[in-house]
């Protein structure tokens, strides 16, 4: 019997938790990494990172300003708090839950952090993580129909009122009104105008988890701290269909061997999972347009 977190899950596209972090002393851990995080990615010493400007990989260097930081598990960062919560029991267990799946059959794939831009606002259109905006009502099905086999989540440290979610959307093709709102490149100026569009509010340690095929949007203010931990987890039941929205964040650096024994036994069980998905695919390009 599906407990109330899957059947929500699975009805909504999406699901807010309590704390998935063990206890306060772990999220003040998580939350002095990130602020050393985000100081070394605004003061340039941090290379990996979102460009204000790009909504979506690859990010440059064409812009000083920094919406996102990239790869907090590296052990370049020297953040290992990272690496040991991406791994922690609750949280593995809950992703295991909503995939329906095994924790022996979890690959590890992303782990990045959401911040504030500091000279302006920025927002991110309307759209599927892995489904393009001038899709065909057909590829739209096709594409949601296969998308069950990981999922995304995002823990906010601080409040958190950014993201935008249209209810059900990660089952069904988007309705004339709705592909209106998201068949271009340009993100909106009212996110509640698009059919059927809620805001989702994260208090301190709450976490939603949500099907990254699900409309969804975000709004950033520049004068609002955000530090927000963002990351997905897949299955291997899944074969190589998340091999293009994962790999695209340029994800080499986490087969060398000094990221892998930085790693707790089931951390470096998962990791084998994902460079066997890596090292059975090619190139991969890009999941959606900048």
């Amino acid at each position: 019997m599906p407990s109330n977190t899957k059947t929500l899950y699975d009805s909504q596209g999406f699901v807010v938790l309590p704390s998935l972090i063990p206890d306060s002393n772990f999220f003040y851990d998580l939350q002095a990494s990130a602020e050393r995080a985000i100081s070394r990615t605004r003061t340039g010493k941090w290379p990996h990172r979102r460009t204000l400007g790009r909504q979506f990989p690859p990010f440059d260097e064409s812009n000083p300003d920094s919406w996102g930081v990239q790869h907090v598990m590296h052990p370049d960062l020297h953040e290992p708090a990272f690496a040991r919560w991406y791994t922690s029991d609750k949280l593995v267990k809950t992703v295991a839950e909503l995939l329906e799946c095994e924790q022996e059959e979890l690959q590890m794939e992303l782990f990045n952090m959401l911040i504030n831009p500091e000279s302006h606002d920025f927002a991110l259109r309307w759209h599927r993580d892995d489904v393009r905006e001038n899709a065909t009502e057909q590829e739209e099905r096709d594409a949601l129909a296969r998308w069950h086999h990981g999922t995304q989540w995002n823990t906010a440290l601080y409040e958190d009122n950014c993201l935008y979610v249209v209810p059900g959307s990660h089952k069904v093709p988007r309705t004339p009104d709705q592909r209106a709102h998201s068949c271009t490149l340009d993100p909106p100026d009212d996110p509640l105008a698009m059919p059927g569009a809620i805001r989702v509010h994260l208090k301190p340690g709450e976490t939603v988890f949500y099907n990254s095929n699900i409309l969804h949007c975000a709004m950033y203010d520049c004068t609002c701290k955000r530090a927000t931990l963002h990351a997905c987890m897949g299955s291997v039941r899944g074969g190589s269909s998340r091999a293009r929205n994962i790999l695209q964040h340029g994800l080499n650096w986490m087969t060398e061997d000094n990221f892998k024994d930085g790693l707790d036994a089931r951390g470096r069980e998962m990791l084998a999972r994902l460079i066997n998905m890596k090292d059975g695919v090619g190139e991969v390009g890009f999941s959606l347009n900048n």
